[in-house]
């Protein structure tokens, strides 16, 4: 079974939360910002359930043309168009008696949003030219890196829809909010990509790690995954220092002054609990004002009071998109 790394009570909570939904065979809706695992989240869940012998299957939404919907889900029969010379499954024939994760599902276009409607209401369905409906037992958990509710309030997306899919809901936490996670995450992706690459095991040095925690991560576990592997390849002794982490990802290079001071301090120092405030307040304040205003920096620039061009700059500082807040 699949595990979600950690040992903060964020992720406790998460994960209790997890094996109690195991058990409930409804629609779950899994929200968090990109690269906090919830493809993972939604495999613990399948595999702590009774549907584990059977397939989980994962499609991205946003990969869906939208003339294909319900091809790709339901199949189709032969001779149901041009060339479909033999009968086809879709999807949901596919997920059969296991689980079928709707990723992206924010992503669907209003036709997309129907089709999953109507298919939602009684578990049935048809493939494309066939006659008799079919009945699907596949469970159904969806996950969206952005905030449905909103998506619904902006009329981006049907609430007769989001009821059907949010039975059960769960919140994956980012990583800046799972105390002592960065560290533990970090060591075990370092052993693992020594493994994967066949290398000399490396470690962290005080002032990498040092740095590690400090950081906002915006891109959540799949970016610490990304340093950690180039840091191991850019180092070429035994310890990965802060020198090696920033040649890495130039993005610690501003984190300098905390690592240093933190030598002289005790830890848990002022300067750099406060410096830790002030980038999570920035990043907070970020996210919200994407969400509020789409992703549309002028509009933000005027809603915060700051130029454009300095909010460009700290949107690039934290490593925040404008794509995933933009209206469809």
């Amino acid at each position: 079974m699949p595990n979600m790394l950690g040992q903060s009570q964020a992720i406790d909570g998460v994960r209790a939360q997890l094996r109690r939904y195991a058990g409930c065979d409804v629609q779950v809706l899994i929200e968090g910002e990109t690269g906090t695992g919830k493809e993972l989240a939604a495999r613990e869940i399948h595999y702590a359930s009774a549907r584990r012998d059977y397939p989980f299957v994962p499609v991205n939404c946003g990969a869906i043309p939208d003339s294909l919907i319900e091809n790709e889900l339901f199949g189709h029969d032969r001779g149901a168009f041009t060339d479909a010379r033999g009968a086809q499954p879709g999807l949901i024939d596919h997920a059969r008696g296991g689980t079928l994760f709707l990723d992206e599902v924010d992503t669907l276009s209003s036709k997309g949003q129907v089709t999953l409607l109507r298919f939602l209401q009684d578990k049935e369905y048809r493939p494309v030219g066939g006659g008799a409906a079919r009945v699907s037992n596949a469970r159904i958990i969806s996950a969206t890196n952005v905030c449905l509710e909103r998506q619904v309030a902006a009329g981006h997306f049907r609430r007769d829809l989001q009821y059907r899919l949010n039975a059960l809901y769960v919140y994956l936490p980012p990583l800046r909010e799972r105390s002592g996670d960065v560290a533990l995450i970090a060591e075990h992706f370092i052993d693992a990509v020594a493994q994967r690459l066949r290398g000399p095991p490396k470690r962290w040095g005080e002032d990498a790690m040092q740095a590690l925690a400090a950081y906002a991560w915006p891109g959540n576990v799949r970016e610490l995954d990304n340093v950690v592997l180039r840091a191991y390849l850019r180092t070429e002794g035994a310890v990965i220092g802060l020198a090696e982490l920033v040649a890495a990802e130039p993005a610690f290079a501003e984190l300098g002054p905390v690592v240093r001071a933190g030598a002289h301090q005790p830890d848990g120092s002022f300067s750099a609990a406060k410096m830790q405030a002030i980038r999570k307040f920035e990043h907070d304040y970020l996210i919200q004002l994407m969400q509020q205003t789409y992703g549309n920096i002028s509009a933000a620039a005027r809603l915060s009071g700051t130029e454009r061009r300095q909010l460009g700059k700290l949107l690039s500082k934290h490593g925040i998109g404008t794509k995933p807040f933009r209206s469809r």
